[in-house]
């Protein structure tokens, strides 16, 4: 290992030299108190930024063990971590230092969410935190002095700031490890309780406006509160405001129909309860919804591919004799696309999903009485979500929250009724119930068989290509909800529960790793999923990054659910599968 002047001396060394050399800097270097590796150099001022990590010992930086001995206290203390660093950026580094990206330091932190990263690593013997900085150049001769301030002054300073123990903001650091473990806990504690979803008391769920994540000023929001007959209490592994409980409203399994008048706050509580399946950063103000892990946003998508999927329990008999069982699009209708992505989601294991009937398709989710009786079923594919959520929650187990405010037809389905009026909850199931059974409806139950079983689909290796050009793995994240995959364009505009762009990039190569090392003929989505989540679990995120030898930089990374997994691998457009016999 080469030392810190060894460093200085080179970048003085190739000042105002072409922008080329500084690829002799890359390396290993033993600074005052931490190590710089310096993994990737960017080959000019306008390419993607060099890759760098600081590790420091744990002699070092002294960090309590107990607070990442556990691996959710490890996730909150590491999430904070890296926003520190991100912080002290902003306070300390001068960002501009001439042509294109030149003076840029970064690290992916994150926005409301608290995600797995590959951003920040603690381990029993260091910690690392991997940067990305723009090496500075004025056109494309190189900037030595300014480089030399990036490395001896900014950099040293932003790892003492953020890194040492003595220097950070020592109980927000315990809160976040703290939050995180309770988050879990109580996410835990919700099938036991044949709960789908918990929204505690005092909870923020409003957000500052359409565009903006963060939540609306306690000023102006109403604090949630829930009602008496839903109200639950759960257990807190560390106490909250001197408490070691948290209630708040349990939305149990089964089918819960959320109503009420537009603008009251009906699809708020949805948006709340689709990203409660992430833990969120204290202050939030809805970092106590929990969600199942499973749940899944469904909506309608016009245009979407479609791949063999089984669609039968919802559309069958189709004109043309188009095959239902294996039925495959390039350009899917409202209906079709509900319907499969409702199956992509069962089978990739989902048992609560979440719908909005502003986003769904109106002739998918209900056919009223009048309608049925100009247009007979004969004439009709479609049976609507309707005349199947019931049986998909008592012979699948897959439990639904629906936003509704259009349809009183299903009152007579629903287990559980909220309504929302001026962003607070009541529970109306009674009541609705009597409505029902004074205005009785005279639609016909149009369910044409019953639904045994989801039909699992085993994607091909050969489908996935992630080449262009003269590169053999060229893969791209083009903002929160684009990934390009060789020369294929991967949709992900309609997957809501999608929160951070690092997310879509890891699901990009972990495509590209089911393709290379999962995938084959007889081995089915769900199963092909499995395995990739064992294989996270066993060596971590960083194991997706292709270009990785032995310790460099493992990339910008931020975990996905299997449930994004899916959605990308179906909205593939070379995607082929094998189906067995049904």
């Amino acid at each position: 290992m080469k030392t810190a002047n060894d460093l200085q001396t080179l970048l003085r060394r190739i000042d105002n030299k072409g922008y080329k050399a500084y690829k002799d800097i890359r390396g290993a270097y033993a600074f005052s108190f931490f190590t710089l590796y310096i993994d990737h150099v960017q080959g000019d001022p306008f390419a993607a930024p060099s890759k760098i990590r600081l590790r420091l010992s744990s002699a070092v930086h002294r960090l309590p063990p107990a607070l990442f001995a556990h691996a959710h206290r490890r996730l909150g203390l590491e999430d904070f971590l890296a926003r520190e660093i991100r912080k002290n950026i902003r306070r300390l580094a001068r960002l501009q230092r001439g042509t294109g990206k030149s003076g840029l330091i970064s690290i992916d932190a994150g926005g409301q969410e608290i995600l797995p990263r590959t951003a920040l690593k603690i381990t029993d013997d260091f910690l690392e935190a991997r940067l990305e900085i723009g090496l500075p150049a004025r056109g494309r001769t190189i900037l030595g002095r300014e480089a030399l301030a990036m490395f001896f002054e900014e950099l040293p300073r932003i790892a003492e700031q953020s890194l040492q123990w003595e220097k950070v903001d020592q109980q927000a650091a315990r809160r976040f490890a703290e939050y995180v473990e309770n988050y879990y806990a109580l996410q835990a504690q919700l099938s036991a309780k044949r709960l789908v979803a918990f929204v505690a008391d005092r909870s923020v769920l409003p957000r500052e406006s359409g565009v903006s994540p963060r939540p609306l000023s306690s000023e102006a929001a109403v604090p949630f509160r829930s009602p008496q007959e839903l109200r639950v209490t759960l257990t807190l592994p560390h106490p909250l405001n001197g408490s070691s409980t948290i209630s708040g409203m349990g939305i149990p399994e089964g089918i819960t129909l959320i109503v009420g008048g537009g603008f009251h706050g009906k699809s708020t509580l949805l948006n709340a309860l689709e990203l409660g399946v992430y833990p969120h950063i204290p202050g939030d103000g809805r970092e106590y919804v929990i969600t199942r892990a499973d749940a899944v946003k469904i909506r309608a998508e016009d245009g979407r591919r479609v791949e063999k999927v089984d669609i039968r329990p919802f559309i069958n008999h189709l004109p043309g004799g188009k095959d239902a069982a294996r039925f495959s699009t390039e350009d899917a209708s409202g209906s079709t696309s509900q319907a499969a992505n409702i199956l992509e989601a069962m089978e990739a294991g989902s048992q609560l999903l979440l719908v909005d009937e502003d986003t769904s398709a109106t002739n998918f989710m209900i056919r009223d009485a009048r309608m049925q009786a100009l247009v007979h079923k004969d004439s009709e594919p479609i049976t609507p979500f309707i005349d199947r959520i019931r049986e998909m929650y008592e012979r699948f187990g897959t439990s639904t929250i629906l936003v509704m405010g259009g349809s009183g037809d299903y009152f007579d389905v629903a287990d559980t009724i909220i309504m929302m009026k001026e962003y607070l909850p009541y529970l109306v199931t009674e009541e609705a119930k009597a409505i029902a059974q004074t205005f009785k409806t005279e639609r016909r139950f149009e369910r044409e068989f019953d639904w045994q079983a989801i039909t699992p689909r085993k994607p091909l290796r050969q489908s996935f290509d992630a080449s262009r050009g003269k590169k053999e793995v060229k893969i791209e994240a083009k903002g929160l909800s684009t990934i390009q995959f060789g020369l294929q364009t991967i949709d992900l505009h309609a997957v809501e529960q999608l929160v951070d762009v690092s997310q879509t990039r890891a699901i990009g190569y972990a495509l590209h790793y089911l393709a290379r090392h999962l995938m084959d003929e007889g081995t089915t989505l769900s199963q092909l999923l499995n395995a990739l989540e064992n294989f996270l679990i066993r060596g971590g995120l960083e194991q997706l990054n292709p270009f990785r030898r032995g310790e460099e930089h493992p990339g910008n990374f931020a975990l996905p659910r299997r449930f994004e997994i899916a959605a990308a691998l179906n909205r593939y457009r070379k995607l082929h599968v094998n189906v067995s016999p049904s």
